[in-house]
């Protein structure tokens, strides 16, 4: 059975499929896009990739293939080159980034493993360079090979440090896939199906800056907090706060003031603040950590996605030195814990942000793109919010702007057209297009971007009368 019709056998199958944490490999819309932009070669290869991997919502059936990867742009089969405004947040410094490239060249001819009870000077010159850019007192390092194994490290040691076991996380997030990961995650489409979980992983309700069930972020006196507080007063033994610095899938902004009370409770209570910054930190926020756009200091913090240049998979866990703690275990431990190859990589994505002020850079266009943005709700009914910091954008679409119903099926078909023009995002929640962009863009790029959404969203809107104005 070709890719096509076995995806829509599975729509058929189950007509109730799920739009959440993205776009739905097999839906409708999805299947439609291919027929008409997938040529011969390219469906080759979609069938042998479905045949041969495992199937699963988020991936495989995939919806393309790609034969080259370079600066913003990733090409398909066919040579069609498309603006990546998704690229799993591995393209802070651009695709195939040739510094990068050559820093893993040059440590591949000098040493290219480190096996375990050894050490080498790159691995340490990486711990050294993230320990001096993170402030205060997280100077400790652990390294891994994906930031979902920095997750389990980090609950690990966070039993060890207070004794306690259970955790506090919030619904909607994503800290990475494996069982630990998912029990302190919020997202039913990782969830559902695979109990029992971790035991103790205690959620509350998540930041949601447009639809908070608290009431306006604005007015709402962080009632958000107040209820965090409610639930460590009464659970008197979670060990772990752990919290997305700002939700990367849908763009989730907590208020001003928001870590500062988060910090004073996890102090009251004895509890650690981790915060996970897989896939906005290195610049995304304007700020090399996200959270120093909040003045304040975590327990411990998890990076990675683009510590490795979208080359070598990375990740780090960074802790306060009073953390240091589990001699007498192994937390970590894995093969590639120490990878010289993987150091090479990340000091050199750090070293190109600097020497190229990524940094100012992102601040100063994501002050434009939200400009940019702003004029597009003005003109277009169907966005009922804009939201975001640095290169991290989310345009929210609902069908009427006074009950917020989400526009789901215009998110994907918006989605599709803006594919067809070029450009390729997120779309999350099922209404949220999400816009991360490599930070090295340019300016003129950036207009190119919103031109084609425009043009997508006027499209869809031209043909239906589903959206009140």
């Amino acid at each position: 059975m070709s890719v096509a019709s076995r995806g829509k056998a599975l729509v058929e199958k189950n007509e109730n499929y799920r739009k959440g944490e993205g776009d739905i490999n097999t839906s409708s819309a999805r299947l439609a896009w291919q027929e008409s932009h997938i040529d011969p070669t390219t469906r080759a290869i979609l069938e042998a990739d479905e045949k041969y991997f495992l199937h699963q919502s988020l991936s495989t059936p995939c919806l393309n293939a790609l034969k080259s990867c370079k600066g913003i742009y990733i090409e398909d089969m066919t040579g069609k080159k498309i603006m990546d405004f998704h690229g799993n947040n591995v393209h802070q410094v651009g695709f195939s980034n040739s510094e990068v490239i050559d820093a893993v060249k040059k440590q591949l001819d000098e040493l290219s493993f480190c096996t375990r009870r050894y050490t080498n000077s790159r691995a340490i010159e990486l711990a050294e360079k993230l320990s001096s850019l993170a402030p205060g007192d997280l100077n400790k390092v652990l390294l891994a090979p994906g930031a979902t194994s920095s997750i389990g490290i980090a609950l690990k040691l966070a039993r060890i440090s207070t004794g306690r076991f259970k955790t506090l996380s919030a619904w909607d997030a994503f800290h990475g896939a494996s069982l630990d990961a998912l029990s302190i995650g919020g997202e039913a489409t990782f969830r559902e199906g695979l109990g029992p979980l971790l035991p103790g992983t205690e959620h509350v309700l998540p930041v949601n800056n447009y639809r908070c069930v608290w009431g306006e972020c604005k007015n709402c006196g962080l009632k958000c907090v107040k209820y965090i507080e409610f639930v460590l007063s009464k659970e008197r033994d979670i060990g772990a706060v752990i919290l997305e610095t700002i939700r990367n899938t849908d763009v989730q902004i907590p208020p001003k003031g928001y870590y500062s009370e988060i910090r004073k409770l996890c102090d009251k209570y004895g509890a650690l603040l981790i915060l996970d910054e897989t896939a906005i930190a290195l610049g995304r926020t304007g700020k090399m950590f996200a959270f120093e756009n909040y003045s304040v200091e975590p327990d411990m913090v998890i990076i990675g996605k683009g510590l490795g240049g979208g080359i070598i998979p990375l990740s780090a866990l960074i802790v306060r030195e009073k953390l240091d703690v589990a001699v007498h275990t192994a937390i970590g431990h894995y093969t590639h814990e120490k990878s010289p190859v993987g150091s090479a990589a990340a000091l050199a994505v750090i070293k190109y942000i600097e020497d190229n002020s990524l940094l100012s850079h992102t601040i100063k266009l994501g002050i434009y793109l939200k400009k940019r943005l702003k004029e597009l709700a003005k003109k277009h009914a169907i966005i009922g919010n804009i939201r975001g910091i640095g290169l991290l954008y989310a345009i929210e679409l609902v069908k009427d702007p006074i009950t917020k119903e989400p526009a789901t099926d215009a998110a994907e078909k918006v989605m599709y057209s803006c594919l067809e023009k070029g450009l390729s995002f997120k779309v999350s929640q099922g209404n949220v297009l999400t816009l991360s962009p490599p930070l090295i863009i340019s300016e003129k790029e950036l207009d190119l971007a919103v031109t084609i959404i425009d043009k997508a969203i006027s499209e869809y809107c031209s043909k239906t009368e589903d959206i009140k104005l």
